[in-house]
């Protein structure tokens, strides 16, 4: 078999143009949601606007180790992680200082705009899905963009409460539940990329070119 790497590029192409999209589109959405959430005094559009802003990050960080050795992809894994972890701890303190000092969600707008956000996410969902078993930082791409759609439903059914109850606790629940979500797979791909990382560290200092054409060859 021909080791001239022609298999590697188009491999490389293709998660380049995957990840650039998902960047576009999470970097609109981050714009939107955050407008629409500080408009709509609502926790969990926020929380998720801010979700959008990290998992840009992620996909910024995925495209710089297109092309990389294992070992940058790892530890571009992990700093996503680490990255999601602490935006998901300053999500928190914005939910404790609306539980203190209180919120007027507008349920319509919370709504609305999740079922927007709930689109955009099952669009990434279904980009990314054929890399889901793929390189340490398209999985961690992967895990990102299904959390964002289980977060997106649990804020469409927050609007609702709200709106039904007539009260805020249901929007700080759900933005409290997305923090939640967003540190477990914060973890997981931490754990992800410390196991690639431990597993084979000769294979991991080697370049993925040189890895994958030596595997297929």
């Amino acid at each position: 078999m021909s080791d001239c790497g022609c298999d590697i590029e188009i491999k490389d192409q293709e998660q380049s143009r995957v990840l650039w999209t998902l960047l576009a589109i999470n970097g609109v959405m981050f714009v939107i949601e955050l407008s629409i959430g500080w408009y709509a005094q609502s926790t969990g559009l926020i929380a998720d606007s801010l979700d959008m802003l990290a998992d840009a990050t992620v996909y910024g960080i995925g495209l710089y180790a297109v092309g990389q050795s294992l070992a940058h992809k790892a530890r571009a894994a992990l700093f996503s992680g680490w990255a999601q972890g602490l935006l998901a701890l300053l999500i928190l303190v914005d939910i404790i200082r609306r539980a203190i000092y209180g919120s007027e969600p507008v349920s319509t707008l919370m709504m609305g705009m999740g079922v927007v956000a709930l689109a955009a996410n099952v669009w990434c969902l279904v980009l990314i899905q054929k890399h889901r078993e793929g390189e340490v930082h398209m999985r961690a791409s992967w895990v990102f963009s299904k959390n964002d759609v289980i977060a997106n439903t649990g804020i469409i059914l927050s609007g609702l409460l709200v709106w039904l109850l007539d009260s805020r606790w249901p929007d700080l629940i759900i933005g409290s539940l997305i923090v939640v979500i967003i540190l477990r797979g914060a973890r997981h791909i931490i754990l992800d990329a410390q196991q690639e990382l431990a597993a084979d560290p000769g294979r991991c200092s080697s370049t993925g070119e040189d890895s994958d054409v030596s595997s297929s060859s």
